[in-house]
């Protein structure tokens, strides 16, 4: 589905579900390289949980049965990517030789965020 969000008196079109995905992947080819013990063990895993579930829920509110089913999904995937930036920043505390690598992938997560918070407020304001 391509949603269109107002940007600067334009639309932006672009394809969610193509670009949450593909965060997904790169959250999982990110999470390969990270060195496993006990530390990081739990944090790629939370990591990738939370990473490719942005993904996953956006398909899910794409096939929403209701506009308050809608609304409720696209608010998991605003905090599931939040929770992506979370644990990436913990995985950059944990290994700090990977923190410039882990810098794309936050702004990458920030940036979904914001677009999930755009799409529930022009959803409050057109059921109004």
């Amino acid at each position: 589905m391509i949603n269109e969000i107002p940007m600067a008196n334009t639309k932006l079109k672009f394809d969610l579900e193509e670009r949450t995905g593909k965060f997904g992947e790169e959250i999982i080819q990110f999470a390969k390289i990270v060195p496993k013990n006990a530390i990081t063990l739990p944090l790629i895993n939370q990591l990738v949980r939370s990473g490719t579930s942005v993904g996953a829920n956006y398909c899910e509110a794409d096939d929403a049965e209701s506009r308050a089913d809608f609304k409720h999904k696209i608010g998991i995937c605003k905090k599931e990517s939040r929770e992506t930036k979370h644990w990436l920043k913990m995985v950059a505390s944990a290994v700090p030789e990977l923190k410039e690598r882990t810098q794309n992938l936050q702004r990458e997560a920030q940036e979904l965020n914001l677009i999930f918070n755009a799409i529930i407020n022009s959803t409050k304001k057109n059921a109004h």
